[in-house]
């Protein structure tokens, strides 16, 4: 599915541009406005990257902490590195596996969460930005030829930024 996006700075601008559209022979169900009093980022499917980030952390320490504490187990056992003198012979070996699944839980929220909060997004993140700075986004979905139909509508209503994209998830 081809996307065009049109940023706009107040709410005049977007009903304008959502009736030129209209006038210009698009689809109502085509067009959709997001911002104060319309629809809402995520009422769109707008990626939020928090979330994102959540689940690729998540998903990062299913595989970690149990590789984390096999690991630490292992690393005590072959060394004989006593860490924690005071637990014993079996227990020193399951406290540095502990360590170790701790070590694999720093690793999914720091990695898994991090990269996830900063690229995870794609292009969601500024036009979420946008709307959060009282911007409005007129959205017009379609194939590539009502995508440049729209475009010749709306380049002379001088949007802010006009870009469009295809999204390859579907």
């Amino acid at each position: 599915m081809d996307y065009l996006i049109a940023v706009v700075s107040d709410r005049i601008q977007a009903e304008e541009a959502y009736t030129a559209l209209e006038k210009g022979g698009i689809s109502t169900n085509q067009i959709t406005i997001l911002g104060k009093g319309y629809k809402s980022a995520d009422e769109f499917g707008f990626i939020d990257p928090v979330q994102q980030a959540k689940k690729r952390a998540l998903l990062m320490a299913v595989w970690l902490v149990p590789f984390g504490f096999a690991g630490g187990y292992l690393f005590d056992l072959i060394t004989g590195v006593n860490s924690f003198d005071w637990a014993g012979e079996p227990f020193n070996h399951i406290l540095g596996g502990l360590a170790g699944a701790i070590g694999g839980a720093m690793g999914s929220i720091f990695v898994g969460g991090g990269v996830g909060l900063s690229v995870g997004s794609g292009d969601a993140l500024p036009y979420r930005n946008r709307l959060d700075a009282g911007k409005y986004l007129v959205i017009v979905q379609g194939a590539t030829p009502l995508k440049n139909k729209a475009t010749a509508i709306l380049r002379p209503l001088n949007p802010e930024n006009l870009q469009g994209y295809t999204d390859s998830s579907l």
